[in-house]
């Protein structure tokens, strides 16, 4: 894993993601979470397993998370790099549809609530199908930082 070399004067951002990547660090595997990188503190990069007895049971997902010096009063950028879950709220450029990244984040999260939060929603999916609007919202935004999207949270079944 690559750990990140913060100089001794770091923020109070820099220092609650390092604790909170500590601490994921210290309790690896518990919950299918694991962090994979984090260069440093601006991004990490943390795998997720599918649950057992899910759609997903065993499929390994790689989110990177990016942190704004705002941290926690604002919330990460939250993708999917790689290869995206078909999933009805998940875009296949790596967009997650989850209103704790967006509207309802408080500074009370953390990286492993969100973590645990994807894991759940993957967890109740009925069917690997990717949303409705998939080819036309990833057209239309590409790459770009999902949080400059204008997101409209009105379905909460899978």
């Amino acid at each position: 894993m690559l750990r990140c070399q913060v100089a001794s004067t770091r923020t109070p951002f820099q220092k609650r993601v390092q604790k909170e990547l500590d601490s994921l660090e210290a309790r690896a595997g518990e919950d299918g979470i694991y962090v994979h990188d984090y260069p440093d503190t601006d991004t990490c990069r943390i795998d997720i397993l599918g649950a057992p007895g899910t759609l997903y049971a065993g499929e390994r997902f790689l989110l990177r998370f990016r942190f704004s010096a705002r941290y926690p009063f604002e919330s990460p950028e939250v993708v999917f790099e790689g290869e995206s879950p078909m999933h009805p709220h998940i875009y296949s450029n790596g967009h997650i549809c989850l209103s704790i990244l967006y509207d309802a984040w408080s500074p009370a999260l953390t990286v492993h609530a969100v973590c645990m939060s994807i894991v759940s929603m993957l967890s109740s999916a009925q069917e690997k199908v990717r949303p409705k609007d998939d080819a036309s919202y990833v057209s239309r935004v590409g790459h770009r930082s999902p949080k400059l999207s204008k997101w409209h949270f009105d379905d909460d079944r899978v």
